[in-house]
C-alpha cells in the first residue's frame, strides 16, 4: 500500500526535537504515513497554519483561535509551564512600573508570550524581534527590556540580565493552572479517526524519548544553540512534561481560560469552543 506523506511542522528547538525524536528516526511509525519533517521557527509555523498548509504542526497557543476552523488540538505535544513561562528581563529596570512608556522587545505577534504581555501589561511600546535576537537588542540599547522564550529562560542570568516578571509564576498564582504556551495541531480534513491516530503516534514518540533519554537529549541538543547537556535536559524536562504527554482536563481548562482572558481584553474576536483529539 502506498504511504501518504504527512508533513509535520515543528521548530528547531530542543523541546520540539525531543518530542519528535522517535518519529524522526522511524523508531515510532504512524500506519500508512511517511513523516516529512518541516523545521521552521514558531512564528513562521503560526503563519503557515493560518493558511492550513501543513497536515500537522506546532503552533503558539495564541494562534489557535485563528486556525480553529482548520485544525484540531492534539491532547499530546503541548508545551505548558508549571509555575514558569516566558520572562520579561532587563539590565537597567527592575519592575513593571518602571517599564511604563519604555520599549519592550517581543518574539512575534502570534506568540503566546506576546499575548500574555498584552493581557497583563499596559503602557509599553512593543517591538517585534526574532526570539534569539531579543537579549542582544537589550544589550545594544535598542530596547529597554524584552520578553524571552525558549532557552533564554534558563541562560539569561548568566548573561547579566535581571528578571522583572515570570508569566508562568503570575499565571499559577492567579489561576492555579499550568500556562499553555505551545500546541500541536492536526488538520481536520484528515478526518477525526486519522487525527486521533496521529496524536497517539506523537504520544508514543514522546514516551520513546523518555525511555531513551540520553540519546534523545543528545539529538535534541543539535538544536540547542550551545546549551550544555545538563541545561538542555533541564529545559526539555520543563516543557516536555506530563501535560505534554496528555494535557487532560487541566490543560484544556487552562487553554479555555487563556482564550477567555484574551477575548475579554479584545485581543481575539471570538470565544473558542474546541475538542481535543
Amino acid at each position: 500500500m502506498n504511504q501518504k506523506i504527512l508533513r509535520v511542522g515543528h521548530s528547531p528547538d530542543p523541546d520540539d526535537a525531543f518530542m519528535f525524536y522517535g518519529l524522526a528516526f522511524d523508531y515510532v511509525k504512524i500506519d500508512n504515513y511517511k513523516i516529512e519533517h518541516v523545521l521552521e521557527d514558531i512564528q513562521s509555523l503560526n503563519i503557515r497554519a493560518m493558511k492550513g498548509e501543513l497536515e500537522v504542526t506546532a503552533i503558539s497557543a495564541h494562534t489557535f483561535p485563528y486556525v480553529a476552523d482548520k485544525y484540531y488540538v492534539m491532547r499530546t505535544g503541548s508545551s505548558m509551564g508549571i509555575g514558569y513561562g516566558p520572562l520579561i528581563v532587563s539590565r537597567k529596570y527592575f519592575s513593571i512600573a518602571e517599564l511604563k512608556g519604555k520599549k519592550v522587545a517581543h518574539p512575534g505577534e502570534l506568540t503566546t508570550a506576546t499575548l500574555l504581555t498584552k493581557i497583563y501589561i499596559n503602557d509599553i511600546q512593543l517591538h517585534a524581534y526574532p526570539f534569539d535576537e531579543i537579549l542582544s537588542a537589550i544589550e545594544k540599547d535598542e530596547v529597554d527590556a524584552g520578553v524571552i522564550i525558549h532557552e533564554g529562560q534558563i541562560t539569561y542570568q548568566n548573561l547579566g540580565f535581571k528578571k522583572i516578571l515570570d508569566f508562568g509564576e503570575l499565571w499559577k498564582e492567579e489561576t492555579g493552572l499550568p500556562l499553555p504556551l505551545g500546541l500541536d495541531v492536526v488538520r481536520k480534513d484528515l478526518g477525526h479517526e486519522t487525527a486521533v491516530k496521529i496524536s497517539s503516534g506523537l504520544k508514543t514518540s514522546i514516551e520513546y524519548g523518555y525511555k531513551n533519554l540520553q540519546d534523545a537529549v543528545t539529538y535534541a541538543l543539535k538544536f540547542g544553540r550551545g546549551l550544555s547537556f545538563e541545561l538542555g535536559e533541564k529545559f526539555i524536562k520543563m516543557y516536555v512534561n506530563e501535560l505534554t504527554i496528555d494535557m487532560g482536563d487541566e490543560g484544556k481548562k487552562a487553554l479555555d481560560l487563556l482564550f477567555q482572558k484574551a477575548f475579554e481584553k479584545g485581543l481575539i474576536k471570538y470565544k473558542i469552543d474546541f475538542e481535543l483529539v
